[in-house]
């Protein structure tokens, strides 16, 4: 099997080389132990110093304090089709990065569309577009690794035809039904009768509501990228995670787990000072042949 390799580059002064290398390995868990086991994508994920030092075949995730004008898009395709993504800097920056990751791994190519019975009543099948973390793409409907925040994802069962007992729709149960969204997400999909973008959003009001994309007559990138680039999904992610009751308290538990890591650095160093010194030793013998110096 295939794994695919992924790197992740700070391009601002707001993170430091210990901040990238904690987020990198949060992701890198978040794909080996929730991710690979529901999707079947193996991945790796590293942190560089820069991009000239990225390895050829890695697909670069790259942060940044401007990822461009109002409305850009996360992942792009470069010149030769391989999938990047940028990651609009915030404080919470590791769920952005977390969310781009997982589409990343899902449909690298965001072109991806699955069939299914529409949400909206007067439609019948269409056509949605894989975009694994929008449906709950909110920082509350988020979870912590290593005390970091990372994002919420849906499982393969999200397109099943009908609601079933004991099936998991996403990693941290938020979505209960199939092609359903909860409050700070989003849904996608063209309807093949009327070639109409449709979705069903639920930012800022009460219920969730359904707008008209109308046709996409021109793209100069994958599905994904236009359909985020005008729903705004980078910058809401990069806005909303700061100011979440979700972030709050991960940074509370980030503090613990530094304090916890802190202390575990100490006894490690204070080991290997009683090996340097010759005041500890593996093990005391008796009796038996002795080594020939």
């Amino acid at each position: 099997m295939l794994v695919t390799q992924l790197a992740l580059v700070s391009e601002t002064a707001e993170i430091t080389a210990s901040q990238l290398n904690r987020v990198a390995a949060a992701l890198q868990k978040q794909a080996t132990r929730d991710f690979a086991p529901l999707w079947q994508v193996p991945a790796t994920v590293d942190a560089f110093d820069r991009l000239k030092d990225v390895p050829v075949g890695y697909w670069p995730m790259i942060v940044r304090d401007d990822i461009g004008q109002p409305g850009a898009a996360g992942v792009h395709l470069d010149k030769n089709g391989q999938p990047f993504s940028l990651i609009q800097y915030s404080e919470s920056w590791s769920l952005t990065a977390s969310h781009e990751m997982l589409e990343m791994l899902a449909d690298p190519w965001g072109n991806r569309l699955i069939a299914g019975q529409s949400p909206k009543s007067d439609q019948g099948v269409v056509e949605f577009l894989v975009e694994v973390s929008d449906p709950s793409e909110a920082p509350e409907n988020g979870y912590t690794i290593n005390g970091l925040l990372v994002s919420d994802f849906f499982t393969p069962r999200f397109y099943d035809p009908v609601a079933a007992p004991g099936v998991r729709y996403s990693f941290t149960g938020k979505l209960t039904e199939p092609r359903k969204i909860v409050r700070g997400g989003y849904i996608s999909w063209r309807n093949p009768v009327t070639d109409h973008w449709w979705q069903q959003i639920w930012f800022g009001t009460e219920e969730a509501q359904f707008r008209d994309l109308g046709k996409l007559t021109e793209r100069t990138g994958s599905l994904r990228s236009a359909i985020d680039a005008r729903t705004k999904t980078a910058e809401r992610i990069a806005t909303s995670g700061p100011q979440s009751d979700r972030f709050a308290k991960a940074r509370t538990l980030t503090a613990a787990v530094k304090e916890s890591t802190a202390s575990r650095a100490d006894v490690w160093s204070s080991q290997i000072e009683e090996l340097r010194s010759g005041s500890a030793t593996e093990g005391t013998w008796e009796g038996g042949e002795q080594d020939n110096e």
